[in-house]
């Protein structure tokens, strides 16, 4: 079939599956040495989803994200228990450590197999690979068969995400998108508020390893529910030879990269040799990397993708306003506890503003993007308005803890507003057949970014607070003892003015990004220019 036949069959389907014109003169532009459909299925779906059918698909991927966020929360309240049976309490830091180490590294790797074998075959290998770890840590006899099914099982969960939003982009106009976002977000607020809270009680009364048996039932309901309706779902993929020597660069770069970035002014001085030698090795592997993508037929990561008006700066949008948001809630608890004096369950519960009113944001943005034509001015204002918060709290504070708390409210209403736009404008600016690859790449560089942030943050209050000060979580209460609540806000200033600049960066980044019409049905209301 030839691709004029292929993109004719496309547009004769159904409306929630159409590419939008700019989507397919790209398409009709790259090289065949790129991207050739010669070989690809077809683009047409066998039939029409039903709304029925795209809820349940929906539900199903929901539940199947939830396995994936819960497990980098649930077992930080069961870590004390877990050393005391083993008897091991300097190593378990890897047991958090292993599984953000390997879903990081092989996010993009599943985008691209998703591409290539098809999304029902690498939705069953990643939930395999994460059931399979779920098994081995409930049944590790040692911390260290712990912490290596720690790793495997993030080798699933770190496939999950890309695949996920990659079979919502099969089944939903990129105009349509955007509101299934807040769902999303909503899943990785409930595993992040519900995930310490579940842990806690299962360690505390029943035992540590339902952490892990809880998986079982949760993965087989997902793929009960996702594998009868994938049949009908539309088929972008395209085999081809796998470039297994890119994606071990790709994987073996991302690992030594989250390692600096872990180990670095904690475990190891930045000074030391260890992180000296690990960070020329990120140097050597990325240079690597990219030389081979350069001279590969069809390489892992396409480096032609990562270019253009619309996907880089979409993909840095969403990466600046992610890490801000991470790197806050993660030290956000010793700003509670240092000035408020919150306890350590109060200061949880202070964590929702940030965590939970963002996905209020996503969900309005998500919504509106359905109905208007220049949806990414939604992104600018909240953005804009969120780095403007920020830069108020920077400004004023100390305030009283209401105030406080409204402040960071609606900094994060306005950043939740940048999720869909970015994920739905890089969707719908690449071809069809390498969605997964894309969406990979996204959430790739936001978990690192998220990692570079977080370090960041933290070597700005080592910077305000004193170099013999140590943060972490075991050394709060110490911090906390030793470090006066004036201090503390002079040197969180610093930590809310780095997040006022990098929502303003991700603001500027959306504006730089080219506004393509998204695909799908026409807005009933057009903003003017």
């Amino acid at each position: 079939m030839s691709m004029s036949e292929r993109q004719s069959r496309t547009s004769a389907g159904p409306t929630h599956h159409l590419l939008s014109d700019e989507a397919a003169a790209e398409l009709s532009s790259i090289p065949t040495e790129v991207i050739n459909l010669g070989d690809a299925p077809p683009l047409a779906p066998a039939g029409a989803l039903t709304q029925g059918e795209v809820r349940a698909i929906l539900l199903s991927l929901l539940l199947a994200m939830f396995l994936a966020a819960l497990d980098q929360t649930i077992v930080a309240t069961a870590l004390p228990t877990i050393g005391r049976q083993f008897g091991d309490v300097e190593n378990l830091s890897w047991v958090i450590t292993a599984y953000l180490l390997s879903s990081t590294a092989v996010a993009p790797v599943f985008g691209s197999l998703a591409d290539i074998y098809g999304r029902r075959v690498m939705i069953i290998v990643s939930l395999s690979l994460f059931v399979a770890g779920s098994v081995m840590c409930a049944l590790a006899p040692s911390l260290l068969v712990l912490i290596l099914g720690r790793a495997l099982q993030g080798l699933g969960g770190g496939g999950i995400m890309p695949i996920v939003q990659t079979v919502i982009s099969d089944v939903v106009s990129p105009r349509e998108r955007g509101q299934y976002q807040a769902y999303f977000s909503g899943v990785w607020v409930s595993a992040g508020i519900g995930g310490p809270i579940l842990g806690g009680f299962f360690a505390e009364h029943l035992h540590w390893s339902m952490i892990f048996w809880i998986n079982l039932p949760l993965a087989i309901g997902a793929l009960a529910l996702l594998l009868p309706k994938m049949a009908k779902i539309p088929v972008y993929h395209r085999r081809r030879k796998v470039d297994w020597l890119g994606g071990v660069l790709l994987m073996a770069a991302a690992m030594a990269v989250m390692l600096v970035l872990t180990w670095g002014g904690n475990r190891f001085a930045w000074l030391s040799p260890m992180i000296l030698a690990l960070s020329g090795a990120v140097v050597l592997l990325a240079v690597s990397f990219v030389w081979h993508a350069l001279r590969a037929r069809e390489p892992f990561l396409p480096l032609q993708l990562m270019s253009g008006t619309v996907v880089p700066w979409a993909m840095a949008g969403g990466a600046f306003t992610m890490g801000a948001m991470i790197a806050l809630t993660v030290h956000m608890p010793l700003y509670y506890e240092a000035v408020y004096y919150l306890t350590a369950s109060q200061s949880g519960l202070a964590l929702i503003p940030i965590a939970a009113i963002s996905v209020f944001g996503a969900a309005f943005t998500g919504r509106a993007m359905v109905h208007v034509e220049r949806y990414k001015r939604i992104a600018i204002i909240g953005t804009g308005f969120a780095a403007l918060m920020a830069a108020a709290i920077a400004v004023l504070t100390p305030l009283p803890l209401w105030l406080f708390l409204t402040l960071l409210s609606l900094c994060s209403l306005g950043l939740g507003t940048v999720f869909p736009v970015s994920v739905v404008s890089i969707q719908n600016a690449v071809p069809r057949p390498q969605i997964g690859t894309a969406t990979g790449a996204m959430n790739f560089f936001r978990a690192l970014m998220a990692s570079f942030t977080v370090a960041g943050f933290t070597a700005i209050l080592l910077i305000a607070l004193g170099g013999d000060v140590q943060l972490g979580g075991a050394e709060h209460r110490h911090v906390v003892g030793s470090v006066g609540s004036a201090e503390m806000v002079a040197a969180f200033r610093w930590v809310f003015g780095a997040a006022a600049l990098m929502l303003t960066a991700s603001a500027l980044c959306i504006v730089v990004m080219e506004e393509r019409k998204l695909a799908g049905p026409e807005p009933t209301l057009a903003l003017s220019e």
